[in-house]
């Protein structure tokens, strides 16, 4: 069973400093304005040993106009559903409110173990105002100052007496594959449809997703975690500072990542803020898949899909060694095919060629179509080897690495295709003299 530690409570109490105090990374956006955090995000903790993985809820808040709210409210009771530990957070220096109450009525009712978290309490004096709290007859308060860390030893030493012992750390080479696009491509419909659960909450409106969520899971016989991030815009549409967050968090994620899916609007086609994502994909040798949602809006007559994909592969110039899959998320066309591909492509991606099998294949490529001579030199490529890195790079040692140019490069680079798989993946040439 896995350990689940979710912090709840009202908007601005601080439960993302808490939670990004744990796992040790600023993960959840922080802000000061109210409904932030709308998902739950999960990220990993440890605390002498035992390992577990803290859930950030978005603020609790009841009678509210805004669409948010409710679906926060959901996301909140479905956090309560699965957590071992509850962290009830609420803040000193505000003192006890009546929605702080109202929640405690509603933690009431969920027979896990419950911890009231006194935030904000980063003096003697507000430490004292933390007293408050007991009248709420929940048991023991623990005043902290998340921001500084101040009182999080103590409260860490409590709550995990309560964790089960022998979890493992859970994000060891487990694969992690990253859902990008612009805003309202479907990128939460996707995730949710592959979850079977509202994991990520989908409304109409863009730019609902303000950070990049991690989710584990199990498909295939294979594990891997999916990253759902927040839609990436042009830098000129950035107006709020969140966003301007929730476009890194998008870039982080795709850093990250084993492999990105790119997911592209059928309506609207490959646009150039599509094309500046994925140039950033190959540039940091990530595995790529584009996946073309919403394609059950596009009206079909004979080869519309080839087409399509031949304007695509036309736009992505020297990266159509992509894998292009044409979805509809509504209808759940094609979805898993997607994932079983992204795996597909991560396998290519960690592929180790022996060196005995490369030469036998590439030397008589490279004997049929040598380098041009430059300046009346000959280039005698030798022998090729694969280098013992993460993606795949290759060493061709030579006498004159030097004259190689780059549409010979090109040539090999598409001979090691041939020859070997590499879907989805950038491959990288180094020319070494023997």
């Amino acid at each position: 069973m896995a350990n689940i530690v979710a912090i709840v409570g009202r908007p601005n109490v601080g439960k993302s400093t808490l939670f990004n105090r744990l796992v040790e990374q600023r993960k959840a956006i922080m802000d000061d304005e109210s409904g932030v955090t709308r998902d739950r995000h999960y990220g990993h903790g440890e605390w002498v040993g035992k390992y577990f993985t803290v859930v950030d809820t978005g603020g609790y808040v009841t009678g509210s106009d805004d669409k948010f709210e409710s679906e926060i409210r959901k996301q909140v009771v479905l956090a309560l559903e699965e957590a071992t530990v509850i962290l009830f957070m609420v803040d000193s220096f505000a003192g006890l409110t009546d929605l702080d109450k109202d929640f405690a009525n509603l933690l009431r009712s969920s027979k896990k173990p419950v911890f009231i978290v006194a935030n904000k309490a980063d003096t003697a004096e507000r430490s004292h105002m933390a007293m408050e709290f007991y009248a709420l007859g929940m048991g023991e308060v623990y005043p902290i100052a998340a921001a500084s860390g101040s009182g999080t030893g103590e409260l860490l030493d409590e709550v995990v007496k309560h964790l089960d012992e022998g979890i493992e750390n859970p994000d060891l080479g487990i694969p992690k594959i990253a859902i990008l696009g612009r805003p309202n491509v479907g990128k939460s419909s996707f995730l949710n449809a592959l979850l079977g659960k509202e994991r990520t909450i989908v409304t109409d409106e863009a730019g609902t997703t303000r950070d990049a969520i991690n989710t584990r899971y199990k498909m295939f016989n294979k594990d891997f975690i999916l990253t759902d991030t927040a839609g990436i815009r042009k830098k000129s549409k950035v107006k709020e500072d969140i966003e301007f967050y929730s476009v890194l968090r998008s870039i982080q994620a795709l850093q990250d990542s084993d492999v990105c899916i790119f997911l592209i609007d059928a309506t609207l086609g490959l646009e150039g803020q599509d094309m500046s994502i994925i140039g950033l994909a190959q540039k940091y040798n990530k595995g790529m898949i584009i996946m073309v949602n919403k394609w059950d809006l596009i009206e079909k007559e004979t080869n519309t899909a080839e087409k399509f994909k031949k304007e695509l592969i036309s736009k992505l110039g020297l990266l159509d060694y992509v894998p292009i899959i044409f979805t509809s998320v509504i209808k759940k066309q094609r979805i898993f095919q997607a994932i079983e591909k992204a795996i597909e492509v991560n396998e290519n991606r960690t592929r180790k060629i022996p060196t005995s099998k490369l030469n036998e294949l590439m030397l008589p490529e490279i004997e049929n179509n040598p380098p041009p001579a430059l300046k009346g030199k000959y280039i005698k490529i030798k022998y090729i080897t694969q280098l013992p890195v993460h993606t795949p790079t290759f060493a061709f040692f030579c006498n004159l690495p030097q004259y190689i140019k780059a549409p010979y490069e090109r040539y090999l680079e598409n001979k090691l295709r041939k020859h070997f798989d590499f879907e989805g993946v950038p491959i990288r040439l180094f020319f070494r003299k023997k």
